[in-house]
């Protein structure tokens, strides 16, 4: 018999089915949690700072070498200066004298501009190595917290996995089972609703999904499975309580 041929009561029986497999699947969900998601968001938030930390350090050796050169400048210019002082012991007139002793103080001069440019990196290069610092603390803190999301994930998957590999193999297989007009419809509302329920049976009188009255003629309607039913304020499937003795045998004490 094909998926389509099928009674209105065994259809609503698979719809009902696989609901319950998917339902045992959610609840492996709702173990996991919030886990995967914030396990992504710190790996995001760990290459992000990686990558800050990255700039960061190149910035800081940048400030370093600046530093490095102007001292190395400095030591150039101080050797002038020695070598201009020990010129001016042999200057034979005055053109030399002011000429040299201008020199000197160019390079004086000079030194003093390094120095406080010297200064004002040194202060910039604090700064930065401050921030490098921070950066590094969150970054392994961030590595630390997602280590022990991971391990938590992990721990959860390896109890769960067999489990939901099973269950997933078993809702593929119902879903086989179903006609795509009606699969389609299921997934659809599934896909409207938090707790992913699409078919719910009738319980004390109300909707199992949005828990609104279900007036008794269609309750009545729904008991005898020959047409699909939809729950009028939510859209839910509606199926009544026995729906999974549909196709049983009766045995024969009740028969009698």
């Amino acid at each position: 018999m094909s998926k389509i041929d099928v009674s209105v009561a065994d259809k609503l029986k698979r719809l009902y089915e696989l609901q319950l497999i998917d339902s045992e699947l959610g609840e492996i969900e709702i173990l996991k949690g919030e886990l995967p998601m914030e396990v992504a968001d710190l790996e995001d938030e760990v290459a992000g700072l990686e990558t800050r930390l990255t700039k960061i350090d190149s910035s800081v050796e940048d400030v370093k070498s600046d530093i490095n050169k102007h001292t190395a400048n400095i030591k150039d210019c101080e050797a002038l200066i020695a070598k201009y002082q020990k010129q001016l012991d042999n200057v034979k007139n005055n053109r030399e004298f002011e000429a040299l002793t201008k020199e000197l103080e160019l390079q004086k001069l000079e030194i003093q501009l390094l120095e406080k440019k010297i200064r004002e990196i040194t202060s910039i290069l604090t700064a930065k190595v401050e921030t490098q610092a921070g950066t590094a603390d969150k970054l392994k803190q961030k590595k630390s917290d997602l280590e022990l999301k991971k391990n938590e994930l992990a721990g959860i998957i390896a109890k769960t996995e067999k489990d939901e590999e099973k269950l997933r193999k078993k809702s593929e297989k119902a879903a086989k089972n179903i006609e795509d007009r009606l699969l389609k419809a299921y997934n659809k509302i599934r896909s409207s609703y938090h707790n992913k329920l699409a078919v719910v049976t009738v319980t004390r009188n109300a909707c199992g999904g949005c828990f609104n009255k279900i007036p008794p003629q269609l309750q009545l309607e729904i008991g005898l499975r020959k047409k699909i039913i939809a729950c009028e304020y939510c859209g839910r499937i509606l199926v009544d309580e026995h729906i999974m003795e549909v196709g049983k045998e009766v045995p024969v004490a009740e028969q009698n």
